[in-house]
């Protein structure tokens, strides 16, 4: 069953993506067409800033997930409601301070945001404050369905309310070039889907609306509570480390920089967000497997999850190292490009935190906050050292420098210690060495896939879907005829064939009933 709902929600999310993919794309050529870099970087630092608003949610939110998985397991439902409740009241008055120190920060902005030719941008920043605010109303309801494993509900509704709200906004950049109105679309979706969503929640678990009369057991209040305390370090550390790369280019360089800039993000975050899409839906899983399971069957799906980790990351790095700065060039032409020393630190970022999802996914459903509650703030210290110093002497890229020495200092040794001595007791060297091997195996694919390319000498439609082609190739061929004889291999070709198998049997169905 755990197997059956993430293929369910995987492949909700895969199709969703692509969609908002495809349209993002359209609308960002509009959005640069019609309003030029300079709203692009106030959308991206704005973006950053309002991020750093989110700090207030304070890790209220994983805690009680991370409670919520056990009683959903055991269908718990006095429990399950006494959780929802805490979750809707602490989420309201989430959304209440994060409005309220928003508005306190607006005569601030004019350090952030520097010399610009953007008028209104304090009404603008007002607006994306309301945005995210809002964005809290029934969070803790879309939160339900992805702990029952049912998130491609919400992506369903997601992706339709994404292509109808980027459909009006093309639309009204295109034949407005009205910004203010373009974010006040984005409100009322906000908002519509959010309603709408609560509503089919409470539908489906109708046992939402009985009313609470009892309390949670003092065990769970100070399991939450711990974990609350420890999260909210990792959420400070995680925005310094994540989150103001936008804010220290729009300081230390211009605005501008940080539109262009925000091109490389979108299409790296596209690939990223689609990553997601598989690793979120999988994470709600590996939750349910903790609760119920032995450690021995867990580190036995851990070895899957970090084979797969290392195969879907190791891919899109390669892909988008190959493919990125001509894919740019056709798209926005020769002055959006950046110093190639920018895309090669932002590559490795990428890769490097995209490496730790397998084992987070462990530490975070296993409840491992607490005990590393410091490392975050370690973490941010070192990256806003670092970055601050590197910006001034080595531009954009010592801001990327700065993120990866950090990581490395930090996170990528810590998490796999607690993960491996708590959940899987196992010696901490088989991870790094594990991981070790698929990073030197990973690096020579992209050597050889880049040296094909570079022999591509011109630039068109054509040649940039061959340099596609062999960046899908080079490296699946090679990981296939390397790991097929391994047992995380097979499992993930059992897998793969499970998703065929019903896909077909959908098709023969919908054929009969058709015929």
């Amino acid at each position: 069953m755990r197997i059956k709902n993430s293929i369910i929600n995987v492949s909700a999310g895969i199709g969703s993506q692509f969609i908002i993919t495809i349209l993002g794309f359209i609308s960002r050529t509009v959005f640069i067409g019609t309003l030029g870099v300079e709203y692009l970087g106030i959308n991206g630092l704005f973006t950053n800033v309002l991020g750093m608003l989110a700090l207030a949610e304070a890790g209220i939110g994983s805690s009680i997930i991370y409670a919520l998985y056990k009683p959903v397991a055991e269908n718990n439902i006095e429990k399950i409601n006494m959780l929802m409740r805490l979750y809707k009241k602490a989420y309201a008055i989430i959304g209440l301070t994060v409005f309220i120190i928003g508005i306190v920060l607006i005569p601030f902005l004019k350090y952030f945001v520097g010399d610009t030719n953007v008028e209104d941008f304090h009404l603008i920043y007002f607006l994306f404050l309301l945005n995210t605010a809002s964005s809290y109303l029934f969070s803790h309801k879309i939160s339900l369905l992805n702990v029952t494993q049912k998130s491609y509900i919400a992506t369903g509704i997601y992706s339709i309310s994404s292509v109808i709200s980027t459909s009006i906004k093309i639309g009204i950049l295109y034949y407005t070039h009205n910004y203010i109105l373009y974010i006040i679309l984005d409100i009322i979706i906000t908002v519509t889907t959010s309603t709408i969503l609560s509503y089919i929640v409470d539908k489906m678990y109708p046992y939402l609306k009985h009313k609470v009369t009892g309390k949670l057991d003092g065990e769970t209040k100070a399991s939450i509570i711990k974990n609350i305390k420890a999260l909210v370090m990792h959420n400070i550390g995680g925005f310094c480390v994540f989150g103001t790369d936008n804010i220290i280019i729009s300081s230390f360089v211009s605005v501008a920089a940080v539109g262009l800039y925000s091109n490389y993000y979108m299409l790296i975050n596209l690939c990223r967000t689609f990553i997601n899409q598989i690793f979120d839906n999988i994470n709600h899983s590996i939750g349910n497997l903790v609760a119920e399971e032995s450690e021995a069957r867990v580190y036995s799906v851990f070895k899957v999850t970090m084979l797969f980790n290392f195969w879907i990351y190791s891919f899109f790095t390669i892909a988008l190292y190959v493919v990125i700065e001509p894919f740019i060039t056709l798209w926005l032409g020769n002055n959006f490009i950046m110093e190639k020393s920018v895309l090669i630190v932002v590559m490795l970022n990428f890769y490097v935190s995209g490496m730790r999802r397998s084992i987070s996914m462990v530490k975070t459903t296993s409840g491992i906050f607490h005990q590393d509650r410091y490392a975050p703030l370690v973490e941010a210290a070192v990256n806003l050292i670092f970055s601050i110093i590197l910006v001034q002497y080595l531009g954009i890229a010592g801001v990327f420098i700065g993120t990866l020495i950090s990581t490395l200092v930090v996170p990528f040794w810590i998490a796999p210690y607690l993960v491996y001595k708590n959940t899987f007791n196992k010696p901490l060297k088989e991870y790094f060495l594990t991981y070790l091997y698929y990073t030197v195996i990973g690096f020579g694919t992209l050597l050889f896939t880049y040296f094909v390319c570079s022999q591509i000498h011109s630039l068109n439609l054509l040649t940039l879907c061959l340099r596609g082609i062999i960046a899908l190739l080079i490296p699946n061929i090679i990981y296939v005829g390397i790991f097929y004889r391994t047992e995380q291999f097979k499992y993930l070709l059992g897998i793969v064939v499970q998703m065929a198998t019903k896909m077909r049997f959908r098709k023969k169905k919908l054929s009969d009933v058709t015929g």
